[in-house]
């Protein structure tokens, strides 16, 4: 038996209490366990789920920082013989914590250290701040300065009671400071939010002139209408079906499948999916369609275009 065995999962709990969703990371380790996948899509606040994971094995704790509004600012230490890059080969610049005073120094940010801090494995500090509502701030390595990685969607960090032992340091993560996370400063925002990426133009479809290019012509447009007018919460949803609905016509040989493919992920990016969801999405879908390949053929009568389902 553990001689800790409520230990992670008491942590567990807390971290879910304070509304922050946690997943499973290996004993004694910082990664999720071998095959646990998709982590910040199943970190969970369910106590219920929680205890069922931690009932397995005395897991650490990872708390999936952009389900939680959250963003961490990870300030490290140096590790033995490391040295500071030339830009932050300066007096008084000795940690990450120096280099992030510094920073702010220069910015005119004032540096708000009332706020929950963790003290990590090897010295360093985690700084929780809460995301401005709506944004989607990105996880950052090194970017803001030497030894400061910043943790919020697509990132995760190690929850308090959890213990490292790695090769480069071992330790627990404790609480230094038990207050609220304190709102990101506004200045300091600015400076982790991406510098916005100029729209692209929207990738051609090339329909060839055919007795069928008109109707393919609309039905693209339909389709692209429909999708750039997705409300809140369905963005995901009308983009699967836009790439099944043209997926179909793709999968019975009317429409070419590389340039409606990188059509619907810019329209998916444009309605503030990441390119690596949308492409998901696409992908998706246009499996769903080609189940039901529509192949166009015209009728005598009326020669429009009519659909045919392959047999």
């Amino acid at each position: 038996m553990s001689p800790h065995p409520p230990r992670p999962l008491a942590a567990a709990l807390a971290a879910a209490a304070r509304g922050w969703p946690v997943f499973p990371l290996a004993i004694g380790d910082k990664a999720p366990p071998e095959r646990f996948t998709a982590w910040e899509q199943r970190a969970t606040r369910d106590p219920g789920r929680i205890r069922a994971w931690w009932r397995r094995a005395p897991f650490n704790v990872g708390i999936a920082t952009g389900p939680a509004g959250l963003v961490v600012i990870d300030l490290d230490i140096p590790k033995p013989g490391q040295q500071p890059p030339p830009e932050w080969d300066l007096p008084g610049i000795s940690d990450g914590a120096d280099v992030f005073a510094l920073i702010c120094q220069r910015e005119g940010i004032p540096l708000e250290w009332e706020t929950f801090q963790v003290r990590t494995r090897r010295g360093g500090t985690h700084l929780y701040y809460t995301a401005p509502p709506g944004t989607r701030l990105p996880s950052t390595n090194g970017s803001l300065g030497w030894l400061i990685d910043t943790r919020a969607w697509g990132g995760y960090v190690v929850a308090p009671s959890s213990v490292v032992t790695l090769p480069d340091g071992a330790g627990t993560y404790t609480v230094l400071h038990r207050s609220a996370p304190a709102p990101l400063p506004p200045s300091l925002f600015k400076l982790l939010k991406p510098t916005p990426i100029p729209p692209k133009k929207p990738v051609h479809v090339p329909i060839p002139d055919s007795r069928h290019s008109t109707y393919l012509r609309a039905a693209l447009e339909h389709e692209l209408t429909h999708l750039a007018t997705a409300q809140p919460g369905q963005r995901n949803r009308t983009l699967f079906g836009t790439a099944a609905a043209l997926g179909e016509l793709i999968a019975g040989g009317a429409l070419p499948q590389q340039p409606v493919k990188e059509r619907l992920e810019q329209g998916g990016v444009a309605l503030g999916l990441t390119l690596a969801e949308a492409a998901r999405t696409v992908a998706s879908g246009f499996r769903h369609g080609a189940r039901r390949p529509r192949r166009l053929t015209v009728s005598r009568t009326t020669r429009t275009p009519t659909s045919g389902r392959a047999t």
